[in-house]
């Protein structure tokens, strides 16, 4: 019997669940057009006190500003997928339209060795970890084309 799990986010409200075309949540400050991610920093830009900060979908694409490898493992929500940490690349990709720069790890499969600063990188949705009930879900930055060249 083949048991079919339900995927979900690692951690709700930081992204769209369509695989498609998913895209950050963020906030955005109505009078200073200041965007945040994730929304809930906004309070932490003094300038922004007291503004009404509005939910929005950030771009899906961006050039990369920065890269690294991640050689530990990073705290909860991370689980190891495997028997034994795997060392993962990181990218800081910056969203033209918003001005803001989001970190998170670049796609299995993709080393530092083909990455290059001011590359174009796109949003995609992929499994961090799975238990017996569910794929939990987390955003992650590919090349552009990447997937659709078949590589991800």
């Amino acid at each position: 019997m083949t048991t079919t799990r339900t995927q979900v986010a690692a951690v709700e409200g930081l992204f769209t669940l369509d695989v498609d075309e998913p895209r950050l949540i963020g906030g955005r400050a109505r009078s200073r057009g200041s965007y945040f991610f994730p929304k809930s920093l906004a309070g932490s830009d003094p300038a922004c006190l007291g503004d009404e900060i509005d939910e929005v979908l950030l771009s899906r694409t961006g050039r990369l500003w920065s890269f690294t490898t991640g050689e530990y493992a990073p705290p909860a929500p991370y689980v190891i997928p495997g028997d034994e940490f795997v060392p993962y690349v990181i990218a800081a990709v910056e969203l033209a339209e918003e001005n803001l720069v989001v970190l998170g790890q670049v796609v299995a499969g993709v080393s530092v060795d083909e990455l290059s600063v001011g590359m174009d990188m796109e949003l995609v949705i992929d499994v961090l970890y799975s238990d017996d009930e569910h794929d939990y879900l987390v955003w992650k930055w590919a090349p552009a084309g990447h997937i659709e060249n078949g590589e991800g």
